[in-house]
C-alpha cells in the first residue's frame, strides 16, 4: 500500500480562541481527547484530527494548548508540522500568547499557513473589520503577512468552506526520506490488544514494519510491530507523515514525550553549536545562564554562551549551548529558548553543529570562524572539528560527511594538510638530529599528533606521500624523498679510521661498548651510520667488517655444498676462530637462514 497524500497542519493561537472548536468542525473530529479537557474547555494536552480533502489528500490537524504554561506543549506541537493554522478570537484579537506563539512558529522556520478570525458569530461586523486590522497589523514583517485570512465561525459554519479551499491550496511538498529516522514521541497509551503505541511526526528518514529502533535518551531497543499514517495501516512511514508506531518491548512509563525514536547512526548529542535570533523585547541574556531548550518535544535544562558578543535583544548571534541531557538531534534542527523563571520565551535559532567540542573563551574566534564558514555551506569544518584524527568512515557516513578518505579514516582538507605537515615536519627533525641516519623508523613518527591515526591510516597517510614523491619507504624505514646521508671531512677521517682498526681485528672482533667509548660521543654517531649504511656488521656484542661476513659466508656454503653438513669443529677450521668467537657467529648464521641446526650438525638451508 503507497504512502497517502497528507501533510500536517499545527493550530496555533491564544488560549480559547476556538483553535479546537474550528479543527472540530473542519474534520467532524473532536481533538480534546482528554476528560479534563472537555470539563474545562481548553486544550491542556496535544489533540489531533484528520480531514480529507476533495483532491484526494489528508490534513493531519495537531491541535495545541494557548495557555502560557503549556507553550512547552505548543512547540512540542509545531515539531514537524507543515503550516500553521493561526487562530484570532474577533472579539478578543491579538492577545499575549497570539504575539508569543507567532514568535515560537517564526523561530521554528514554520513558512506556509492560514489566519483564522474565530468566533465572528459573537461580534458586529464592524468589530470583524477592527481585529482584522488588528491582526493584519501584527502580523507585519513576519511569514503570515501575506497569508489568506478568513472569517470563520464553527458554531454556524462561516468562512469553513473558504477555509477548507484554502488548506487545499498550500503549496507543501511531500519532504525527502533521505538521513536517519527520528520521530519525537508527542504522545504514548496502551492499546488493548496491542500494547504500546506512540505518536509523532517523522522528522526525519523512513521507518518500516519489524525493523529495530532505539529509544532516546534511554538507549533501549525497541521492535516496530505496525504502522499507521495519518490514520490509516501502512507497511512504512518516511518524513512528514504523522505515524503511529505499535512498539514491542516497551512499557508507557517507558516512553514520556521528549523520547525519541531513532534508527542507526542517530545518537544524543549534549554540546551544540548555533545561530540564534533573540527575541526583541526578550530580558537580556548573559553568557553562562541556565536555559530551557525545547526541540522537538524535548525539553532539558542548558547553559548558554555567546560566541560573537553579548546577547542581545532583537540581534542574532553564534552560541554554544551545553545541555544537561543528551538530545536526539542533528544539524539544521530548530530550538526554543525560555528563561528558567520566571517562564518567558527569548529566542530560537537553527543548530549548526551537533558534535561540537566545547569551546572556552580563548577559541572563540576561531569558533566564530568556523561557524560562519558552516552556515556558508563548508560541512568540512565538521571533520576538521572532531579532531586530528578525522573520523572513522561509518561514523563519517552516518553523519553524511565528504572528506578524503585515508585509511579507515575520513579527513577534512585542514585535517589532511596538517596531518601531512607534521608528518613530514617529524621525518625532517630526525633527519636534522640524527644526520647520519638514512632512514627513520616507521614506529618513530606515529607519534603526536600522527598518532591519532590508527596504524591503518597512518600507511595510509605514508602512500599517499610516496605517491606525491614527499617520502621514500623502505620496508620498516622511511625517509624524506631525496635526503643522503653526507659525511663532513671530519667524519669521512673517523670513518675510515674506525674501518681500519675493526678490519684489523678480523673475526676476533671488537664489542661495540669499546668501540663507542674509545672513539668518543661523535665517533660513536659514525660508527651506528656505518652499521646502519651496512658497511659493519653487528653481531651479538660485536662489530665486524661486512666484507669479511660475507667472505665466510661463502666458505661455508661452499663448505656444505661439497659435505651436506658442518660441524662446530669444521667451522672453526673454516674461520680459524676459537670456541668464544665462533659460536656466536654461527648462530647469527643460523637467524640469517644460512644454516639450519640439524642434531650436532649444520647443515644448508635450502632456498
Amino acid at each position: 500500500m503507497s504512502l497517502p497524500q497528507a501533510f500536517v497542519v499545527g493550530t496555533a493561537g491564544h488560549i480559547d480562541h476556538g483553535k479546537s472548536s474550528l479543527v472540530r468542525a473542519l474534520s467532524g473530529h473532536d481533538p480534546d481527547s482528554l476528560p479534563e479537557e472537555k470539563r474545562r474547555g481548553i486544550t491542556i494536552n496535544l489533540g489531533f484530527a484528520r480531514m480529507p480533502l476533495d483532491d484526494g489528500r489528508v490534513v493531519s490537524f495537531v491541535d495545541v494548548p494557548g495557555h502560557e504554561r503549556l507553550v512547552r506543549t505548543m512547540i512540542a506541537g509545531a515539531a514537524g508540522i507543515d503550516a500553521v493554522l493561526f487562530c484570532v478570537n474577533a472579539g478578543e484579537g491579538v492577545m499575549p500568547q497570539t504575539k508569543e506563539h507567532l514568535d515560537i512558529l517564526q523561530l521554528l522556520g514554520i513558512q506556509r499557513g492560514i489566519v483564522a478570525l474565530t468566533m465572528a458569530d459573537l461580534v458586529d461586523e464592524e468589530m470583524q473589520e477592527l481585529a482584522t486590522e488588528d491582526v493584519r497589523d501584527a502580523l507585519q514583517g513576519s511569514f503570515l503577512e501575506d497569508a489568506p485570512l478568513i472569517v470563520t465561525s464553527a458554531t454556524e459554519g462561516t468562512g469553513l468552506d473558504a477555509l477548507r479551499a484554502a488548506l487545499a491550496a498550500l503549496p507543501v511538498q511531500r519532504r525527502s526520506d533521505q538521513g536517519p529516522f527520528r520521530l519525537p514521541v508527542d504522545r504514548s497509551f496502551v492499546q488493548k490488544g496491542f500494547g504500546v503505541v506512540v505518536t509523532g511526526t517523522v522528522l526525519s528518514g523512513s521507518v518500516q514494519e519489524g525493523q529495530e529502533l532505539r529509544l532516546l535518551p534511554q538507549g533501549d531497543k525497541l521492535r516496530v510491530r505496525a504502522l499507521q499514517v495519518h490514520g490509516e495501516s501502512q507497511s512504512t512511514s518516511q518524513a512528514g507523515f504523522r505515524t503511529a508506531i505499535n512498539l514491542s518491548g516497551a512499557e508507557r512509563e517507558e516512553l514520556p514525550r521528549g523520547s525519541v525514536l531513532v534508527g542507526p547512526g542517530v545518537e544524543g548529542h549534549q554540546i551544540l553549536d548555533a545561530r540564534y535570533h533573540h527575541l526583541p523585547g526578550a530580558p537580556e541574556l548573559s553568557s553562562g545562564t541556565r536555559v530551557r531548550i525545547l526541540t522537538g518535544t524535548s525539553e532539558v535544562m542548558a547553559v548558554v554562551d555567546g560566541l560573537d558578543g553579548e546577547l542581545v535583544p532583537g540581534s542574532s548571534h553564534l552560541i554554544q549551548l551545553r545541555a544537561a541531557e543528551p538530545l536526539a538531534v542533528l544539524p539544521g534542527d530548530r530550538f526554543v529558548l525560555r528563561r528558567e523563571s520566571p517562564v518567558t520565551t527569548l529566542g530560537g535559532g537553527t543548530l549548526l553543529d551537533v558534535w561540537a567540542p566545547r569551546h572556552r573563551k580563548r577559541d572563540h574566534a576561531r569558533a566564530t570562524e568556523e561557524l560562519l564558514a558552516l552556515e556558508a555551506g563548508d560541512r568540512s569544518v565538521l571533520l576538521d572539528r572532531a579532531g586530528p584524527g578525522g573520523l572513522d568512515s561509518k561514523r563519517a557516513k552516518a553523519r553524511g560527511l565528504e572528506g578524503q578518505v585515508i585509511g579507515d579514516r575520513v579527513l577534512g582538507p585542514q585535517q589532511l594538510a596538517q596531518q601531512e605537515q607534521a608528518l613530514l615536519l617529524s621525518l625532517r627533525t630526525f633527519h636534522e638530529e640524527n644526520p647520519l641516519s638514512p632512514a627513520v623508523p616507521r614506529r618513530s613518527l606515529h607519534r603526536g599528533r600522527v598518532a591519532a591515526l590508527g596504524p591503518q591510516a597512518f600507511d595510509a597517510l605514508l602512500r599517499r606521500l610516496e605517491a606525491a614523491g614527499k617520502v621514500e619507504i623502505q620496508g620498516p624505514r622511511l625517509r624524506e624523498a631525496g635526503w643522503k646521508v653526507e659525511l663532513s671531512p671530519e667524519q669521512e677521517r673517523t670513518a675510515n679510521a674506525l674501518l681500519l682498526k675493526i678490519r684489523a681485528a678480523g673475526l676476533e672482533a671488537t664489542p661495540l661498548d669499546a668501540l663507542n667509548l674509545e672513539a668518543g660521543e661523535e665517533g660513536a654517531r659514525v660508527l651506528a651510520h656505518l652499521i646502519e649504511e651496512g658497511r659493519l656488521e653487528r653481531i651479538g656484542p660485536r662489530v665486524y667488517e661486512a666484507e669479511q661476513v660475507q667472505a665466510l659466508i661463502v666458505k661455508v656454503r661452499a663448505h656444505l655444498s661439497a659435505h651436506g653438513e658442518m660441524a662446530p669443529a669444521d667451522f672453526k677450521e673454516i674461520s680459524g676462530l676459537t670456541r668464544r668467537y665462533a659460536i656466536p657467529l654461527l648462530e647469527w648464521m643460523d637467524t640469517q637462514s644460512v644454516t639450519k641446526r640439524s642434531g650436532a650438525v649444520r647443515i644448508a638451508v635450502q632456498p
